[in-house]
C-alpha cells in the first residue's frame, strides 16, 4: 500500500491489497495513548503553513484532532510544500505521534492531544474550489460572536448536499433520526408488533383523494402510495392483529412550507384491539414517550451538537402525555379570541397557538387530541358511536404542529360501501380493499407519524428540509 517515501498520492484503491493496518479513531484519541504512533484516516478540515511548520485539522465525522507537520531531519521542505498544498476535504491517511498538547486545542473535540505528523499519503483528493465551506455551513444561526456571520442559504446547501451533510451538526441531525426509528422498531416489537412492507404503487388513491402521483403502468396507469393505509388494514383482516411498516409515502400537494415534502419517510402502524379504540391510543402514547426518553437519554451527545448551531428550547413531555376532546381545544382556543365552527378542522395557524396554549397550561410540548369532527376525516373512519358529527379519530401533537394523525377504521363492509359512496368515491375503484372485510375482521386502528416532522419537532428546527437526508418539494428533484 505505502510506497516508499513520507508521503504523496495513493494509487486508486481497488481492493488489490488489505495491508496489516489498524487505523484509530479520531474519537479514541486522548493522553492515555500519548507518545504511540498511531495511523488515522479523515479529511483535511483546515490547514495553515507557518515557516517550517503546517497545521492542520484532520477531521473524522464531527470529530477533529489538531496535527503539526516540523521541517526536521526525517521530514525535509518538499514534503511541507505538499502538506501545504493538500485541498481542504480532501481525504488522507496519517501516520503520526500522539503528543500531550502543550495547552487545550479549543477548536478541536479533542482538546488534550496533537499529532506530530510522520507520513502524509491522500488517498482521494478533493477539488480546490468548494461550493460551501463546512466550517460556514456550521455556523450557529444568527451569527457567532467568536467569528463573522457568514452563513449559507438553505439552496447553496440543498444543491451541494453532500458537502453540507458532512458538518457535525447534519451527521449529529441523522444519527438521531436513525434513533427515532430504530426506537420505534424496539417499542412496537416489545409491544409485540411485526414489521410488515406494503406495495407503494397502487391501483387507486389510498386516500381516496386527488392528492397523487400518477405513474405510467405497462399499458395501464398506477399511482404512488400515499400511505400504507390500506394495506395495514388488510394485514389485521389477515390475523396478524398487530403491524408497523417504514417507508417510502408520496403527496402530490403543492404545498412550498417550512413541514411539507411530496415525498418523505412514513412511520406507520395498525393494531386490532378488544372493545375500545383508547386500547390503542394507550399503545400509541406508551410509544411516543418511550421514543421521547429514548431520544433524550441515548442521543444526549447528538442533542449538544445540534443545539449549539440550533439552539431550541429542550423537548418537554407528560408520562402518560396529554390527551384532550376536541370540544375542549374548541373552547380554549375560543377563550383565545379564535372564531371557528364546532366541526371546523384546525388550520395551521390554529395548531401553532394551541400549542402555546397547552404549553402555557400544562408545560408540555406534546399531546393528544381525541374525537375529530367527521367530516374533516378520511372515509374508512369509525363514526364516534354517541354523537355523529364526531369519530373515533385522534392526531398528535408536537410543539403545536401536527405529527400523527389516526383513528378506529371501519370493519364492516356495509358500513364502509356505505362512506365510501358518502365521500363520492367509487367503490369499483377499492373493491379489494373492501373484499377484506367480508370474511370477519377484528376492529383496530392506528394511524400514521411523519418522521422528518418528528425529528424537526423534537429539535425545534424551523425547517423540514434540515432533517430530509435529500428533500422533495414541488420545487426540488435534485440532488
Amino acid at each position: 500500500m505505502d510506497p516508499p517515501v513520507q508521503y504523496g498520492f495513493y494509487p486508486v484503491i481497488q481492493s488489490s491489497e488489505k495491508p496489516e493496518r489498524t487505523l484509530v479513531p479520531v474519537k479514541a484519541l486522548d493522553p492515555s495513548i500519548r507518545e504511540t504512533v498511531v495511523w488515522l484516516r479523515g479529511r483535511v478540515h483546515a490547514i495553515r503553513a507557518k515557516g517550517k511548520q503546517c497545521f492542520f485539522v484532520l477531521r473524522q465525522q464531527q470529530y477533529t484532532i489538531q496535527c503539526l507537520l516540523s521541517v526536521s531531519e526525517t521530514v525535509d521542505k518538499s514534503m511541507l510544500k505538499f502538506v501545504s498544498s493538500i485541498s481542504r476535504e480532501s481525504l488522507v491517511d496519517i501516520e503520526g505521534l500522539v503528543k500531550k498538547a502543550p495547552k487545550p486545542v479549543e477548536s478541536c473535540t479533542q482538546t488534550d492531544v496533537e499529532i506530530q505528523v510522520l507520513k502524509v499519503f491522500v488517498v482521494s483528493e478533493s477539488e480546490s474550489r468548494l461550493p460551501l465551506q463546512i466550517e460556514d455551513a456550521s455556523r450557529p444561526e444568527g451569527g457567532d460572536e467568536s467569528g463573522p456571520d457568514i452563513g449559507v442559504n438553505q439552496d447553496t446547501r440543498l444543491d451541494n448536499r453532500v458537502l453540507d451533510l458532512r458538518t457535525p451538526t447534519n451527521l449529529a441531525i441523522f444519527r438521531l433520526e436513525s434513533g427515532v426509528c430504530q426506537l420505534f422498531r424496539e417499542a412496537l416489537i416489545k409491544e409485540e408488533f411485526i414489521e410488515i412492507h406494503t406495495p407503494k404503487i397502487i391501483a387507486t388513491a389510498s386516500e381516496g383523494g386527488a392528492n397523487v402521483f400518477e405513474v405510467s403502468y405497462f399499458k395501464g396507469k398506477a399511482y404512488l402510495a400515499q400511505s400504507p393505509q390500506l394495506y395495514k388494514q388488510m394485514a389485521v383482516a389477515a390475523d396478524f392483529d398487530r403491524v408497523f411498516t417504514i417507508g417510502a409515502v408520496f403527496r402530490a400537494e403543492d404545498s412550498n412550507t417550512h413541514r411539507h415534502m411530496t415525498e418523505f419517510v412514513g412511520l406507520d402502524l395498525e393494531m386490532a384491539f378488544c372493545y375500545h379504540y383508547h386500547e390503542v391510543l394507550d399503545v400509541l402514547d406508551r410509544l411516543f414517550v418511550s421514543i421521547f426518553k429514548g431520544l433524550s437519554i441515548q442521543y444526549k451527545e447528538e442533542i449538544e451538537i445540534i443545539r449549539r448551531q440550533y439552539p431550541s428550547e429542550p423537548f418537554k413531555f407528560l408520562e402518560p402525555s396529554l390527551r384532550l376532546d376536541f370540544p375542549e381545544v374548541v373552547a380554549m382556543l375560543r377563550e383565545a379570541g379564535v372564531e371557528m365552527d364546532d366541526e371546523e378542522d384546525l388550520t395551521t395557524a390554529n395548531e401553532k397557538l394551541l400549542g402555546k396554549l397547552v404549553k402555557a397550561k400544562y408545560d408540555t410540548d406534546f399531546f393528544i387530541v381525541d374525537k375529530f369532527p367527521y367530516k374533516v376525516r378520511p372515509f374508512y373512519t369509525m363514526p364516534d358511536p354517541t354523537n355523529n358529527k364526531y369519530s373515533n379519530s385522534y392526531d398528535f401533537f408536537m410543539r403545536g404542529e401536527e405529527i400523527m394523525s389516526g383513528a378506529q377504521r371501519i370493519h364492516d363492509p356495509k358500513l364502509l360501501i356505505e362512506k365510501i359512496k358518502e365521500h363520492e368515491i367509487d367503490p369499483a375503484k377499492l373493491q379489494s380493499y373492501i373484499d377484506a372485510f367480508r370474511y370477519g375482521c377484528s376492529p383496530h386502528a392506528g394511524g400514521g407519524i411523519g418522521l422528518e416532522r418528528v425529528t424537526m419537532l423534537f429539535l425545534g428546527l424551523d425547517n423540514i428540509r434540515k432533517v430530509s437526508l435529500f428533500p422533495r418539494d414541488p420545487k426540488r428533484l435534485t440532488p
